[in-house]
């Protein structure tokens, strides 16, 4: 038996994909709004992230999308606004945010969309709608990197490629906040940004090469893979780690061994508990979400170019309400 307030619409604005190719095979169409399953919550959502994967899932080079038309987006931030089944720990009029259902389809581009439990977390009252929205797949990439698999301590010396962005700009924040010394790479416009959120030291990676710059770090952060992973092991000390978020290459793992480094890979899944966590610093000001544009729902095929023109400044966003 499902619990929901009132009053919910029978219909709703959702954004769908009609097939693989560019921004303007999106469109904005009508349809029923669904309802929520055994631990699952229906979610009025508020806003919703633009991920670098929904504009590679849309242009088909990302997750698989088993028919179409499909419905986009991970990252949700709204009020619960119906309980399936089982669900115990959120009630009807929580603020959450979460990634959900990731690698599959969980329909984000949507003004609700039902979610499983377990992959949501409570939003901080002080913090936006719009910036929650922003936080959960960068938030739980960077977590996974540098908290997981590197496990970042005081003192260490921590380089973030790619730091103004999405994942990048939370990473610098986290590292910072765990006492390490960043040094953060981007173009020089994004430098004043990037110091902003922590960063000690700042290389811009078109006038400078940072293997030349960078000496003795204990873990480097690479959201490329390739030849940029092999260039960033030279700037590692012996025991240190290089986190990857791309797909294990032949012979990075042998390459990084014989030079007594380590090698770790982010598949970033969904985790509400760990959400929680990064939550508490959202609540405390420890870690803030930039989000650079915001657009309407209707206007996804234009939040998709302005990702595809890149160099953001951390976020892009849809706005459902």
């Amino acid at each position: 038996m499902t619990q929901t307030t009132n009053p919910v619409p029978e219909r709703m604005r959702t954004v769908v994909l009609d097939g693989f190719g560019g921004p303007d095979l999106l469109r904005l169409v009508g349809r029923p709004v669904p309802a929520p399953g055994a631990g699952e919550v229906l979610v009025e959502v508020w806003a919703g992230g633009v991920n670098a994967i929904d504009l590679a899932t849309r242009a088909g080079r990302g997750v698989p999308v088993p028919r179409f038309p499909a419905v986009l987006g991970w990252d949700v931030s709204g009020v619960v606004v119906g309980l399936g089944a089982g669900v115990t720990g959120l009630a009807a009029g929580d603020e959450v945010f979460g990634l959900l259902r990731f690698p599959d389809l969980a329909g984000g581009y949507a003004q609700y969309v039902v979610a499983p439990a377990a992959q949501l977390a409570r939003k901080p009252a002080g913090v936006s709608h719009r910036a929650a929205a922003g936080a959960p797949m960068p938030a739980l990439t960077a977590w996974q990197s540098l908290v997981t698999h590197a496990k970042v301590a005081r003192g260490q010396r921590v380089l973030i490629s790619g730091a103004a962005g999405g994942v990048g700009h939370i990473a610098v924040q986290l590292a910072h906040a765990a006492g390490a010394e960043v040094i953060g790479t981007a173009t020089g416009v994004n430098h004043e940004f990037v110091s902003s959120l922590g960063a000690d030291q700042m290389i811009d990676y078109t006038r400078q090469r940072i293997t030349q710059v960078a000496k003795d770090v204990d873990v480097v952060l690479d959201p490329r893979g390739g030849m940029d992973f092999v260039q960033l092991l030279d700037v590692i000390k012996p025991g240190g780690i290089i986190v990857t978020l791309k797909d294990k290459e032949p012979g990075q793992e042998d390459l990084a061994r014989s030079r007594g480094l380590r090698v770790a890979y982010t598949r970033v899944a969904p985790d509400g508990a760990v959400l929680g966590e990064f939550a508490k610093l959202l609540a405390d000001g420890q870690v803030r979400v930039a989000v650079e544009q915001a657009f309407l729902l209707e206007e996804a095929g234009a939040a998709h170019l302005a990702g595809e023109r890149g160099h953001v400044q951390g976020r892009i966003v849809l706005e459902m309400r």
